[in-house]
């Protein structure tokens, strides 16, 4: 079974950056699509991006298009979501999360990691 593990979390000022990081423990994820969800208090969880594995096919959702980035290296067995010009409303707990396809659903995705948090400060 794949374990993933998020880290780069933090509290950052509006118009600043982060970089998250998700990492399987135990195992490798050859093959598999990787995705970047979020939860905000009070709120349903939310599709931020995904990657295949090959890197070739990348989405992003409409509110953090042009300002997330999200990457792979196979090599290293890392995802890794760039977040630049970040707003208070990106404020979440981030999940990465492993799937067989590239989706949007997170429905579509067998693991997922415990989170970590982003908080944005006005």
């Amino acid at each position: 079974q794949v374990q993933l593990v998020e880290s780069g979390g933090g509290l950052v000022q509006a118009g600043g950056s982060l970089r998250l990081s998700c990492t399987p423990s135990g195992r490798t994820y050859s093959g598999y699509s990787m995705g970047w969800f979020r939860q905000a208090p009070g709120k349903e969880r939310e599709f931020v991006a995904a990657i295949s594995w090959s890197g070739f096919s990348i989405y992003y959702s409409d509110s953090v298009k042009g300002r997330f980035t999200i990457s792979r290296d196979n090599a290293k067995n890392t995802v890794y979501l760039q977040m630049n010009s970040l707003k208070p409303d990106d404020t979440a707990v981030y999940y990465c999360a492993a799937g067989r396809r590239t989706m949007k659903e997170g429905s579509a995705y067998d693991y997922w990691g415990q989170g970590t948090q982003v908080t944005v400060s006005s």
